[in-house]
């Protein structure tokens, strides 16, 4: 059987000539929807870069779609859950421009401390003004890493050669991974006041966004230099001019924006501001690799084989399905939730299969698929149950696996506890029926949840007043209260409240609950 693959985004002509060697190849691009609609079930494949949106309407027109490969890291392009519905695999390359970005990121490091894009501007006016672009060293100089995965780990390694020293913020790197490699793991906050430099490689989801705003940047030293080359909105630019007109922050490099193109962004007519048009992955040899590494991918799924980077796995094997799933899909949604109700450097992950649930066949799978609930969310590289275990084990965290024939009064029961720098926390679920899995615990409290929404979760002193007072709060945002569960252990002492709500609580109302008198922490989370 000859398969047919659709490139239709520019990929390099190295992995073009790979799947040549496999397979029938169109490189079709500039396609709108309706054009991709029309001709993609002709394909077994579809490869792309950034600029094909692969939408659920394009996959459920691709009724031949096996693979579907995304030529770079980012996959905002592609509709994952239309594709995982459609039992079709997506992967990415995240590894073939880690080089890339690194030396972007090096090179406007470089550029920010010498002046060197204003300098070639006012030369080639016909200016000589050396001493406009008076610089400084990075030697010696404190740099601060946001993020310390590969593209960070890679700055750092760089960032030593030049004498500077490193400090990182990572929750998800322990301290001893990162002392082997020089590095001390700092907070946030410490790392925002004593960092000379600033370089963002953090993904942008909730917690990012404008992370780097007018209050942070109170706090840090002034003249600090500020790069962005991984995600636009993790600085607030409009935070960041102000900051660059009141001389607080030296200046500022910026490969990516809150919007692309950047037509609006305030920062865009700053002397002090350097801006390259989101070239972080544009080099030769990155495009290459990316090219490459997707298309060996797509010729080992056609092929019968798994891709090595695969987005959204499916669930289960097949042969296990109807056993395995429901413990999955509940497992993921326990592994999401804790991760929120977690503070500080995840250190070690404990999971324990009890009663029925410790003689699943594949306790190995359900194990990965917390992993992925836990660290995809919010790390750069995407998790799945392919690299779950490696990712976590490449970030120093401990993961152990137990099985018990005791299961607390349930028939089966699973159960993950979280420990990291600042604290432990544990989640548990059961199983009653396929269709029927609930959360049964959280932090020791007997609960009876239902893993999907949004809820919010407090421990309190157990007194008159204070749910009431939660509620009230809640009412005020118009967050619509749909159910309420209180575990206790003996009354007066602490407790547990669960709010099962509608939507999203907004920052401000949490802020104003976690201030009731009486309540010890509270938790906004998305499951």
């Amino acid at each position: 059987m000859k398969y047919r693959v659709l490139v239709s985004d520019p990929l390099a002509e190295e992995g073009i000539e790979i799947l040549k060697g496999f397979a029938d190849v169109d490189v079709n691009t500039g396609l709108t929807e309706d054009q991709l609609v029309a001709s993609i079930g002709n394909y077994d494949a579809l490869l792309v870069r950034s600029g094909t949106e692969v939408t659920a309407r394009v996959i459920d027109a691709g009724a031949k779609l096996k693979f579907i490969g995304r030529a770079g890291a980012g996959v905002d392009n592609i509709d994952t859950d239309a594709a995982t519905r459609r039992g079709i695999i997506v992967a990415n390359a995240p590894e073939g421009n880690t080089l890339a970005a690194t030396e972007h990121t090096m090179a406007m490091m470089l550029s920010l401390a010498r002046n060197i894009p204003q300098a070639t501007a006012s030369l080639k006016k016909g200016e000589w003004k050396r001493s406009k672009f008076m610089g400084v060293e990075l030697n010696d100089k404190i740099l601060g890493i946001m993020g310390f995965g590969r593209i960070g780990r890679e700055v750092a390694k760089r960032a030593q050669a030049m004498d500077m020293k490193i400090i990182a913020y990572d929750p998800f790197i322990t301290q001893e991974k990162a002392a082997s490699l020089g590095v001390e793991m700092v907070p946030l906050d410490e790392l925002f006041r004593r960092a000379d430099v600033i370089t963002v490689h953090t993904p942008l989801i909730k917690e990012t966004r404008h992370v780097i705003n007018a209050e942070t940047i109170a706090t840090m030293k002034d003249g600090v230099r500020l790069i962005n080359c991984a995600r636009g909105g993790i600085i607030d630019e409009k935070a960041l001019a102000d900051g660059i007109a009141s001389g607080k922050v030296a200046g500022a490099a910026l490969d990516v924006f809150e919007s692309e193109p950047p037509t609006d962004s305030p920062v865009l007519g700053l002397d002090r501001v350097i801006v390259t048009p989101h070239l972080g992955a544009s080099t030769v040899e990155a495009q290459q690799n990316v090219a490459i590494s997707v298309a060996n991918q797509c010729i080992s799924v056609l092929s019968g084989g798994a891709a090595k980077y695969v987005v959204n796995a499916p669930m289960i094997p097949a042969e296990q399905q109807a056993l395995v799933e429901p413990y999955a899909v509940l497992a993921q949604k326990m592994g999401r939730l804790l991760i929120q109700l977690t503070e500080g450097r995840l250190e070690s992950i404990k999971i324990t299969y009890g009663g029925e649930a410790a003689a699943l066949p594949n306790t190995k799978f359900v194990t990965r698929v917390i992993l992925k609930g836990m660290l995809d969310p919010i790390l750069q590289a995407p998790v799945n149950i392919v690299n779950a275990e490696f990712v976590a084990k490449e970030r120093g965290i401990r993961l152990s696996e137990t099985t018990t024939e005791e299961a607390h009064g349930f028939r089966n029961i699973i159960s993950i506890t979280a420990k990291t720098d600042k604290m432990t926390e544990s989640v548990s679920g059961s199983v009653s029926a396929p269709d029927h899995a609930r959360i049964v615990s959280i932090g020791g409290y007997l609960t009876d949840l239902t893993p999907t929404g949004h809820v919010v979760i407090s421990r309190h002193t157990d007194k008159p007043g204070i749910i009431g007072k939660a509620a009230t709060i809640l009412g005020r945002v118009n967050v619509n209260i749909a159910g309420m569960q209180v575990g206790r252990h003996k009354p007066g002492q602490e407790a547990l409240m669960v709010l099962t709500v509608d939507s999203a609580v907004p920052t401000e109302a949490m802020d104003e609950i976690e201030k009731i008198d009486g309540i010890h922490t509270v938790k906004h989370a998305e499951i």
